[in-house]
């Protein structure tokens, strides 16, 4: 395999998480009876630009197809981030009536609805029909297709160029990341801003992130490589910020390089500092990760075998792509987790792909009254244990597992 930015060959494992159907390939009843497909879920660093990345072992057309469920409106800690988003870029920026934002991969309109609201114009592309279909009823313009080069051209030619476009979480998830950037480079106003959020590869290692590895995240990025990525396709990224979302996040602003209105600020390279200090663009920061992630594995069944025979009751919460990783890598049936709750009704009456846990709508818990909750998004952990706080009222713990095993 070779490296899917530089060409390099690529020769050092980073971590195998052996094999897992798609995270997001929920099923239905009758499914449950059929033959489900697991696809290695290994992934590899570049010696060469330190890219860490996974095999396209699954095609990004059939992960993000109609059955794909996810919608981004169904986390109000999200929500609230989108629109404080809007507002702050909306002044940065000066963006006005005649101003024009494109976001990629812009899910239900969880964001572009803000930009509705204050009359800016703008544009998602979104290659998922149900959520596409979603923005639409918004009253959003949404292109349903994947974004490249060529779909850049396009826009391009019919005078559709950007003054902002955004990407939360969008760039980790396209195998062609080349291509992808290249189309950024094209779309983008002689004097406009790309955004783009991802989660920062210094946290996934820090914390003991592995549960965010899936196949839908083809690749795992640092400000150094992303910089290098960009420079290579003749845009600059001038500033940065670290958020907390998804366990630790990078927001990138980048303009084109004849762009000379916008000065490289210091944040860029006190983060790339940072990277370097920690040894990112040496293999050796890379190694020892599998051991972490054996260890949370082996400590989280211990205690659900634990409770099993103590005739204890354990639940989770929310059908996350990173609770799917979680369970398939440790090996968790329904056997020692009766149910997982989820506030979208897209999940619920569903299954967990691999390993077949019902999906249920909260009043299961007020039902069963379990005795812990596994939180499976353990990023929005205080938001989960705000919402259903009343599982105290019979004496009911929360369970996080990463970045090791946490009750309270």
């Amino acid at each position: 395999m070779n490296c899917r930015f530089c060409g390099n060959l690529l020769q050092h494992q980073f971590i195998d998480l052996v094999n897992a159907p798609p995270s997001n390939s929920f099923l239905n009843h009758v499914q449950l009876d059929e033959p489900e497909t697991f696809y290695p879920l290994k992934l590899w660093v570049c010696q060469n630009c330190f890219l860490v990345q996974i095999a396209e072992y699954k095609k990004s057309q059939d992960i993000f197809s109609d059955e794909y469920i996810y919608f981004s409106s169904y986390s109000t800690s999200w929500l609230e981030h989108a629109r404080h988003y809007v507002e702050m870029i909306t002044a940065r920026l000066a963006l006005a009536h005649d101003s024009f934002a494109v976001e990629i991969a812009s899910n239900d309109g969880y964001l572009l609805r803000n930009f509705i609201q204050k009359k800016i114009p703008c544009l998602g592309i979104e290659p998922t029909k149900g959520t596409a279909n979603v923005a639409k009823e918004k009253g959003i313009e949404v292109l349903c297709d994947f974004f490249g080069a060529d779909l850049a051209g396009k826009l391009a030619a019919e005078n559709r160029r950007a003054d902002l476009i955004i990407g939360n979480n969008v760039l980790a998830h396209v195998p062609d990341i080349n291509d992808f950037v290249a189309g950024l480079k094209i779309l983008l106003k002689e004097d406009g801003v790309i955004n783009m959020e991802f989660p920062h590869l210094l946290c996934l290692v820090e914390y003991n992130q592995f549960d965010t590895i899936y196949h839908e995240h083809f690749s795992y990025l640092s400000l150094s490589t992303v910089q290098r990525i960009f420079a290579q396709h003749g845009l600059v990224i001038f500033d940065v910020d670290e958020l907390s979302t998804h366990g630790g996040s990078l927001r990138i602003y980048a303009g084109h390089e004849e762009d000379n209105s916008k000065k490289v600020l210091e944040n860029v390279e006190r983060v790339i500092g940072i990277e370097e200090a920690q040894g990112i663009k040496a293999i050796k920061f890379y190694e020892g990760f599998q051991a972490k992630a054996d260890k949370v594995k082996y400590d989280l069944l211990s205690f659900l075998i634990e409770q099993k025979q103590a005739g204890k009751k354990v639940a989770a919460y929310g059908a996350a792509a990173k609770g799917n990783t979680l369970l398939n890598y440790c090996g968790i049936k329904k056997d020692l987790i009766d149910f997982v709750v989820d506030a979208s009704p897209h999940k619920q009456g569903k299954y967990l792909p691999g390993s077949h846990i019902p999906v249920v709508s909260e009043e299961q818990l007020r039902a069963t009254k379990p005795d812990f909750v596994l939180i499976l998004p353990w990023n929005i952990k205080e938001e989960i244990a705000a919402q259903i706080n009343y599982v105290n009222e019979w004496g009911c713990k929360f369970v996080v597992p990463v970045p090791g095993l946490h009750i309270f």
